[in-house]
């Protein structure tokens, strides 16, 4: 009999040269479980996903009770579904009066796709912005807002007028006039290492979008749902979008997106042309309910949310002393942690896989690890999983390769 590993080398579609190979049997809470038995500490999420940890019981239960009820009925927006119309409205009782009007599609990047369309369709123009070090997906029009030329240049042409500023730059801001569509924008890259807008940076950004007739999308698919230590990252700035997008932590381990905007922006989707952004699965009402189990917890349980500052300062304190750090940057369990080179950072990864521990790089930024577990993470797992990591560090450094 072919082996799992082996078919799935040959059969599926690959990202890298270099998978991980970590075969997965069962996960719960904070593990992964191999076919042997052996647990891996998820210090990733799914990439930012699994807030909840891995088959959290109330998801699953959602999930199940509407796989029972129905699944798919039609594409988005023409029939009336609950677990869609119950997702949204509470999603919109906890964010801010402005963004009232929720579009539900299948990820980030089509949340992406779907608000730069709906900025061209409201504006009547044509030009967008995005930041340097910003990913915001992999399909042709977030790719094209995507800030790293690397990943880009083999795909070209892109998408025309869009040209980047510097996160965080004041001066690049005057480059927004009234030919921009819009300006799209992490609250905290991401794939640059985890790196935080300033208040500055926002507040200026904001009031330039506003003079010009901009409209201000920020992309919160990393950020959103507790990530950072609140709800969602902009309320560390109290500065209002005009478009936000959702993914990942959203559907508590179910593929789900979406974009949020006022009723009057969202509006523009029905006319001029009629159709102006459709999507047969997006919505679909199994990703919706177990979307809506995942934020009703967040909503219901502030607790964890609450506790995530105190957590993340533990990570910090267990491993800042380490010789092979040089530095731990991020918000909340959101976290980068800075090693001495980018040959230790690939180094790292699969030793600590060995230790029991699935972490990650960053597109921008490969000197930098990875830490942004599921929030159920205890004080006794943090340092269950922070004595792997040292443990993994210590033999990484032995090596003289890598000297910094």
């Amino acid at each position: 009999m072919i082996a799992q590993r082996q078919l799935f080398l040959q059969l599926l579609g690959q990202t890298s040269p270099a998978p991980l190979m970590l075969e997965v049997e069962r996960a719960q809470g904070i593990y992964m479980y191999t076919p042997e038995g052996r647990n891996v500490i998820d210090l990733i999420s799914g990439v930012s996903v699994s807030n909840l940890g891995h088959c959290h019981p109330k998801v699953v239960a959602a999930v199940q009770r509407q796989a029972e009820t129905y699944m798919h009925l039609m594409v988005y927006g023409e029939v009336v579904q609950s677990p869609q119309v119950q997702l949204a409205q509470l999603l919109t009782s906890i964010l801010p009066k402005e963004l009232q009007s929720v579009y539900l599609v299948n990820s980030g990047s089509e949340a992406i796709e779907a608000a730069l369309k709906l900025a061209k369709r409201v504006t009547g123009r044509r030009k967008i912005i995005s930041c340097y070090n910003a990913y915001h997906g992999s399909t042709h029009g977030a790719l094209s807002v995507m800030g790293g030329a690397e990943f880009k240049r083999n795909y070209e042409p892109l998408l025309p007028e869009v040209s980047h500023i510097h996160f965080n730059s004041l001066a690049d801001i005057e480059l927004i006039n009234t030919e921009t569509a819009c300006v799209i924008v992490e609250v905290l890259q991401g794939e640059a290492g985890i790196v935080a807008a300033t208040p500055q940076f926002l507040t200026a950004l904001r009031t330039k979008c506003s003079e010009t007739g901009t409209l201000l999308i920020f992309d919160e698919v990393q950020t959103a749902f507790g990530r950072t230590g609140t709800m969602f990252a902009f309320e560390h700035y109290n500065i209002v979008p005009d478009i936000i997008c959702f993914a990942k932590g959203l559907g508590g381990g179910m593929p789900i997106g979406a974009l949020v905007s006022s009723k009057q922006n969202m509006d523009c989707f029905t006319h001029n042309p009629v159709l102006g952004h459709i999507t047969t699965f997006g919505g679909h009402p199994v990703s919706a309910a177990a979307a809506l189990a995942s934020l009703q917890e967040l909503v219901d349980n502030k607790s964890l949310i609450a506790g995530i500052e105190q957590k993340s300062q533990l990570f910090i304190s267990l491993l800042q002393h380490h010789k092979a750090i040089k530095s731990i940057q991020g918000k909340g369990l959101f976290l980068s942690v800075e090693l001495a080179s980018r040959d230790m950072v690939f180094a790292f990864i699969p030793k600590a896989l060995e230790y029991g521990i699935l972490t990650d790089t960053f597109l921008f930024c490969e000197t930098h690890i990875r830490i942004a577990p599921p929030f159920i993470i205890t004080e006794t797992e943090i340092h269950e999983a922070c004595g792997r990591l040292l443990g993994a560090l210590d033999e990484v450094s032995l090596s003289t390769d890598f000297t910094g």
